[in-house]
């Protein structure tokens, strides 16, 4: 099978566990060529890889890399995607891994996804929880049940170091930012949301004291986002905690089933006659790069779970819980 040329845009955090996953997949994968705006990390980056090509920015590698790439992989800071990244990659039908948000403009979200379209390429999105072997063992097991109830979600523990995590303006709030990862598992366990209403509150963090000076994001929000088949799910998110970890995950009380997810940890299912815990096996970021590589190889898109128009739901569903706490309104979404 042959062997793709990758292009990293953004070498920090999060894009260490993708290049871990691709010197894994070295007889599959080779990257040639890297761009980040920070020298250290560039530069680690390409002797990870043993890479000459390296850039400052997005523009440079696509200016002398793009016609050379079989894809992309993007992992950037909320604000940091423009035109000339995912529009321009999917322009030149360049296939792209981009890690999510995938930007804080809809309007520039909705332009990609059409040129996406128009091309036929193949994208993914890091939404790794659908990846994972506790997120197979639920979509496998939930059908067998009565299908209806509560979801109880929760993303609570401390403020992230990223300097553009603690202003809403940079990051989107918590639940787009972050919890974003469990909206979409909401709506790929459950389908299509009907509805949103959600608050939020600030004044626990005291900004220049226990933050930024700058920080002025939501301490924590609650979403309630109803569901078709009567499943009205309760999604928090909270950044205020410190010293203690706080439960986090989906906990589904159906009828005559109950799924306990622990966040990338466990799974604990109870029924009236048994309760299993199950801990998750697989490395849930290895499988979602594994899964696009073979997309792009061999050209089925089946592989993907997430690709960049699914993931878009996600993201408007997020921006749509945002808007409630800014207006008090429930916001319905069309069917």
């Amino acid at each position: 099978m042959k062997k793709l040329k990758i292009g990293l845009i953004g070498c920090g955090g999060r894009a260490q566990s993708h290049m871990s996953s691709f010197v894994k997949m070295s007889e599959d994968v080779q990257v040639v060529a890297v761009a980040d705006p920070i020298e250290q990390r560039r530069m680690n980056a390409a002797k990870m890889f043993g890479c000459e090509h390296i850039y400052r920015n997005h523009t440079e590698l696509l200016d002398d890399e793009g016609g050379n790439l079989d894809a992309l992989v993007i992992c950037v800071e909320p604000t940091a995607h423009d035109e000339g990244m995912e529009l321009r990659a999917a322009e030149m039908g360049i296939p792209f891994l981009v890690e999510k948000p995938m930007t804080l403009d809809l309007d520039l979200a909705d332009r990609v996804a059409a040129a996406i379209e128009a091309k036929g390429l193949i994208t993914s999105v890091g939404f790794q929880d659908r990846y994972q072997d506790l997120t197979d063992i639920i979509m496998a097991e939930m059908p067998k049940h009565k299908i209806g109830g509560l979801v109880y979600g929760a993303w609570v523990g401390g403020i992230p170091g990223v300097w553009w995590w603690q202003k809403k303006s940079d990051c989107g709030g918590q639940l787009v930012e972050q919890n974003i990862h469990l909206v979409d598992e909401l709506r790929y366990l459950f389908g299509e949301p009907l509805s949103v209403y959600a608050t939020a509150s600030t004044g626990i963090v005291k900004p220049g004291v226990n933050s930024w000076k700058e920080y002025d994001t939501d301490d924590h929000s609650t979403a309630v986002i109803r569901f078709e088949n009567n499943i009205t799910a309760t999604l928090v998110s909270g950044c205020y905690i410190t010293g203690c970890r706080p439960r986090c995950g989906l906990y589904i009380v159906l009828e005559d089933i109950i799924f306990d997810y622990r966040l990338r940890n466990n799974l604990i299912i109870e029924t009236p006659k048994e309760t299993r815990d199950i801990r998750r096996m697989a490395d849930q970021t290895y499988t979602l790069d594994e899964a696009f590589i073979k997309a792009v190889q061999t050209g089925d898109k089946s592989l993907i779970r997430s690709d960049y128009s699914d993931a878009l739901k996600s993201l408007k569903l997020a921006f749509a819980a945002n808007k409630s706490m800014e207006t008090g309104e429930v916001i319905y979404f069309d069917r």
